[in-house]
């Protein structure tokens, strides 16, 4: 049951929240700001409260000490990595910035991505990877949950299948492998976060199919749909796909040098659990 009161409560803060930001963005950037942000915020101590009611434990994936040098360092890997896909598409003439965009357009987005990012993180890889991974091991979680963040995508506008395996492998893979390097959710939500704001807050792209306000730049993509991603955004560009899964690859071997990877629990060692439980 705790799987299902976790989920519960952050999927209420995220329903909310959404709902919130969805209103805002029709009156004011400013707006859309203030209430993402807040739904990011209540978001981390729910999460908290409900794990420590549920599991009687330090909620230690979310401790306050280094969380905003966690948050920093992967953001900055984030827009890194949308800088370095943006600007291979622009070397082939994929990508081109025509000037100055909506600076007020990214404020707005800054608020709904950082709603999003937190959420998504904390539903994912807060509950969903973390409890998985304790009856199936690091590698089947990581593959289940990847695989569901993916075809989750496939409700976005202009989604379609290879959107979803791009997500899953490029998204799914690399957040979750985040998670599992550093045990914490700072740096996959600051990747989370990074990554998305930079799509469509700085270089105005299409952010997973959906259609957000034109962010920093006023820019433009174009090109065959497998290296520009088409309708869906930089998500379903095969350079995406293959920055994200180097990326991925570095986090899992940082994982396993800190001894972070779980091994697939034995049939044997749930059922001494369940007898421990029972007693």
């Amino acid at each position: 049951m705790r799987l299902v009161w976790q989920l519960v409560a952050v999927a209420a803060v995220s329903f909310v929240g959404g709902q919130g930001v969805t209103v805002a963005q029709d009156k004011s950037p400013w707006l859309t700001l203030v209430v993402g942000v807040l739904t990011a915020v209540v978001a981390v101590p729910v999460y908290g409260w409900v794990v420590r009611r549920t599991e009687h434990r330090p909620v230690t994936e979310v401790a306050r000490a280094g969380a905003g040098a966690a948050i920093a360092r992967g953001a900055v890997i984030g827009v890194l990595l949308c800088g370095a896909v943006l600007a291979n598409l622009a070397f082939l003439g994929h990508y081109r910035v025509d000037g100055l965009g909506s600076p007020a357009g990214a404020v707005g987005l800054f608020g709904f991505m950082a709603a999003a990012a937190v959420t998504e993180e904390l539903l994912y890889r807060g509950v969903l990877f973390r409890i998985i991974e304790e009856r199936t091991g690091t590698w089947l979680a990581l593959t289940l949950t990847g695989a569901l963040f993916g075809l989750s995508h496939l409700l976005n506008p202009h989604a379609d299948l290879w959107g979803a395996v791009a997500i899953a492998v490029e998204a799914g893979g690399m957040l979750g492998a985040a998670y599992i390097a550093t045990r914490s959710l700072w740096v996959p939500i600051g990747l989370h976060f990074g990554w998305n704001f930079a799509v469509g807050g700085i270089f105005s792209t299409e952010v997973s199919g959906n259609g957000t306000p034109q962010g920093l730049l006023d820019a433009a993509t174009s090109g065959p749909k497998l290296i520009s991603g088409g309708d869906f955004g930089p998500e379903g560009s095969l350079y995406t796909v293959v920055f994200g899964v180097l990326i991925t690859i570095a986090f899992l071997w940082l994982a396993r040098r800190r001894g972070h990877l779980v091994p697939r629990r034995r049939r044997t060692d749930r059922a001494a659990a369940a007898v421990t439980l029972a007693r």
